[in-house]
């Protein structure tokens, strides 16, 4: 029997028989727009005789009585602009401290960090507090045994230590860094070791010295400088092997990675990442247990990179001139990696699973962005995008249902 069997009740009263004839021997786009046609088939028992897809390649040739619902892949994802906030930016880190979640902005110009809260009734980010400072390029939270603390990292001036007084409800700075060693500090990284806190101050000058910093109870002690003279530009924690690794970035040398000596309880220099010279900045993410680093260039091309159990080894690569900041994010089952770039839009990727490796998701207009920080809030996630030369931005996170 040819044309259509089953019941045409609801909306499927659109559907009707002579609706069903037309349709006979013609060929269709099965892709989302036409999922709720197998949905309705499959709740009613109906079924389309001789109909074919012509497409998606996927579905090419099929008949539509064969196809399922779940096969049809229509949910999607986007950063839909949010929230434009009045002031330019180099760093953003977002934090939990008690039960609420915060952002802290470094603002060079301006010269504070910047902490914002969720408004719930207004449904916005505001002001919750700032530490004033001299051009400051990093505020770093960290937080230890309940106690909030957070890194400045200065031009000049020296850079500081300061801690929340809860009590008091405002911050106090409890202690200098030694300007000897960091002159010109470029980035901040915190860690945890075998229980112990640890933070890295990453130094671009030319007499200075990248140094690990630890908390001793009391206070943060210099406990190791990795190396003078490099002038680093970006410093980043990360496993491997489920072994603590720092890798090092660099204007005047590839990027050095060191591992963690657990009985001397220092970082030792293993090796560098061969053929990639000049890169900015490294950030690290992980796909199914495997470990992925992006490394920016300003100039030249941006690339991705997969550890092979001895190495880093090229997945990818993208054009980046102007970029100073390539940044992983993972939002659910959702990869992202956002490149920045001063002089042009700044490219936000999707990781394509099957083809393991990234593809173009869209594209979001910052002004030479410098850092891009997650936040989830009330069932919510935000993009947090800092902007040397604009205005900082704030998107979220949007689940797209293609089949509506």
């Amino acid at each position: 029997m040819q044309g259509c069997r089953g019941e045409t009740e609801g909306r499927e009263n659109w559907f009707s028989v002579h609706k069903c004839r037309d349709l006979r021997g013609n060929n269709l786009i099965c892709d989302c727009k036409l999922k709720w046609l197998v949905e309705w088939m499959h709740h009613t028992n109906a079924t389309l005789d001789q109909i074919y897809c012509s497409g998606p390649p996927s579905q090419q040739g099929k008949k539509i009585n064969d196809l399922l619902p779940h096969s049809f892949d229509c949910i999607t994802a986007e950063f839909a602009s949010y929230q434009s906030l009045k002031f330019e930016s180099i760093s953003v880190d977002t934090f939990t401290f008690g039960k609420d979640q915060y952002a802290v902005f470094a603002q060079p110009f301006a010269g504070t960090c910047s902490f914002l809260e969720w408004d719930h009734v207004e449904m916005t980010f505001r002001t919750h507090d700032t530490i004033e400072s001299t051009s400051t390029v990093v505020c770093k939270p960290m937080v230890i045994n309940n106690h909030l603390f957070v890194i400045v990292a200065q031009l000049f001036g020296g850079s500081h230590i300061y801690k929340r007084d809860t009590s008091a409800n405002k911050f106090i700075k409890i202690q200098d860094i030694d300007i000897l060693k960091i002159r010109k500090p470029n980035d901040i990284e915190t860690f945890v070791i075998d229980g112990e806190s640890f933070f890295v101050i990453a130094d671009s000058s030319k007499a200075g010295s990248t140094t690990v910093y630890k908390w001793n109870g009391n206070g943060f002690y210099s406990h190791q400088s990795l190396h003078p003279w490099y002038r680093d530009t970006d410093v980043e924690y990360l496993e491997i092997s489920n072994k603590p690794h720092l890798i090092l970035s660099s204007s005047s040398q590839r990027p050095v990675v060191y591992q963690w000596n657990r009985s001397q309880k220092q970082f030792d220099r293993r090796t560098d990442i061969p053929d990639m010279e000049d890169v900015f900045s490294v950030k690290h993410f992980r796909v199914k247990g495997d470990l992925f680093i992006c490394l920016t260039r300003f100039i030249g091309d941006s690339k991705v990179m997969r550890w092979d159990g001895a190495m880093f080894k090229d997945v990818q690569t993208f054009p980046s001139r102007g970029s100073m900041v390539f940044q992983p994010v993972s939002i659910g089952n959702w990869q992202y990696a956002i490149l920045g770039s001063d002089y042009s839009l700044t490219q936000v990727y999707q990781w394509d699973t099957k083809r393991s490796q990234f593809v173009p998701s869209q594209e979001l207009n910052i002004q030479a962005p410098r850092a891009f920080s997650l936040v989830s809030i009330d069932d919510r996630v935000f993009l947090l995008a800092s902007s040397f030369k604009g205005k900082t931005q704030i998107y979220e996170h949007l689940m797209i249902d293609l089949s509506n």
